[in-house]
């Protein structure tokens, strides 16, 4: 596969200031196209924390130790579990499963390493 082939151009009319302009992609009637000073203005605002995927360390979203992040402000719903280790009772943000141990934040970091 080359990238040496130069782009295919197509001529638009900006959706702001009416000029003539080239985009690199074909036009829809139902989209507006805007020339390049033009674009600039309707850029989506930068995601907080950057990056392509977050740019937190150790996750991808904004809410500390959920690891995708949340969408809305809900309480998560939490489920009483008693820790495979050390018989704590304790609470976890998933539903336990009988066959798979559970453990309590301390007893969790032990596992981690």
């Amino acid at each position: 596969m080359s990238f040496d082939r130069e782009r295919e151009m197509h001529t638009a009319t900006c959706g702001d200031c009416g000029n003539e302009c080239q985009v690199p992609f074909k036009p829809k009637e139902d989209r507006p196209v805007y020339c390049r000073e033009c674009f600039q203005n309707h850029k989506p605002a930068p995601r907080q924390g950057g990056g392509r995927f977050g740019g937190r360390s150790g996750g991808f979203g904004g809410d500390r130790g959920s690891r995708f992040g949340r969408r809305d402000d809900r309480p998560r719903e939490m489920h009483d579990a008693k820790c495979g280790d050390c018989g704590t009772d304790t609470q976890v943000p998933f539903k336990p499963k009988e066959d798979r141990p559970v453990y309590c934040r301390e007893c969790f970091q032990n596992h981690r390493n």
